[in-house]
């Protein structure tokens, strides 16, 4: 829902490094780094270390948002690098409520967890078909300006709110179910509100 205007944010507070970074640092290897980042606060989450698995999450979070402006920095763009961050992001998506769910298992979390990992996987697979339609029929990132490699149609749950919601469950794990539960309630309004919007909008276009 905020993502346009903490895009504009994250690319103003990295302008200044992302140049001399991108002279020492190809853009995928940032990525990759993210990556593993994520995966660290995944495993450590799942041993029950709050703290430093919410630090690793905040180093993915911060190396996500600096491969792009790095990339752009240098002249460095591709389609293959938005592929890679992307699918990234959601091993990343997939294995935190995991691990978190392992290092606090509980009757009450397990399906919780389930609920947000099925939401989370439909309101992707919502998405991203639906980018594609779009970027076919020219009503992408060329004709909306977006900073991204697909077009991203706005959401009530985007990588804003994922953030808040990731970060929120990794500090106070035992809060975990609720915050699965409302998360993946607010990803089905997702996928009901795109699928309206597709239908809407797709339509008018073919009129």
């Amino acid at each position: 829902m905020f993502d346009h205007w903490l895009r504009m944010l994250k690319d103003r507070l990295f302008e200044p490094i992302a140049p001399a970074i991108g002279r020492r640092i190809h853009p995928h290897v940032i990525s990759l780094l993210a990556l593993l980042a994520g995966l660290a606060a995944a495993l450590l989450a799942a041993r029950g270390c709050t703290g430093p698995a919410f630090a690793a999450w905040a180093i993915n979070r911060a190396l996500d948002g600096l491969d792009g402006s790095v990339a752009r920095a240098v002249g460095s763009q591709s389609d293959f690098g938005g592929y890679l961050d992307i699918m990234a992001d959601f091993v990343v998506y997939a294995a935190v409520p995991v691990g978190v769910l392992l290092g606090h298992p509980s009757h009450m979390a397990w399906p919780a967890a389930l609920f947000l990992l099925a939401t989370l996987y439909v309101n992707a697979a919502s998405w991203m078909y639906l980018a594609a339609i779009l970027e076919r029929r020219n009503l992408g990132v060329a004709a909306t300006g977006e900073r991204t490699t697909v077009t991203m149609p706005p959401a009530i749950v985007a990588g804003t709110e994922t953030v808040v919601f990731y970060s929120l469950f990794l500090l106070v794990p035992a809060w975990a179910p609720p915050i699965f539960w409302l998360m993946g309630i607010l990803l089905v309004c997702n996928i009901v509100l795109r699928l309206a919007w597709a239908r809407r909008r797709i339509r008018e276009e073919a009129a």
